[in-house]
């Protein structure tokens, strides 16, 4: 799995690109948190359109990225989720963070 950063205008776009799994969640919440420490953002938006797969790891890869912005008080949201993702992300309840991404680049 890799990662790419865009800052603007205090939203933080984190593209994580390949698949997110248990071997890959541990980089993704290292590049989450690099990210963060370095942009302050506001908001921190998950770019899910290139990413091919993902289990539950990734939900810990959100709740914690979550968390960690609220600590900075913020939030993050999820863009671009493909099908299997979608799926994952219903079946832990996180499916309405598309949703409110659409309308405000929402919160969980």
């Amino acid at each position: 799995m890799r990662s790419t950063v865009e800052y603007q205008n205090g939203i933080l776009t984190i593209r994580l690109i390949g698949e997110l799994d248990h071997a890959a969640a541990s980089a993704a919440m290292n590049a989450v948190e690099m990210a963060v420490e370095e942009y302050m953002p506001r908001q921190c938006v998950l770019d899910f359109s290139d990413l091919s797969f993902m289990d539950s790891s990734g939900i810990a890869v959100i709740l914690k990225s979550e968390r960690l912005m609220r600590q900075m008080g913020g939030g993050t949201a999820i863009q671009s989720a493909n099908a299997q993702v979608m799926r994952v992300l219903e079946i832990a309840g996180l499916a309405a963070m598309i949703q409110d991404s659409k309308k405000e680049c929402g919160k969980i």
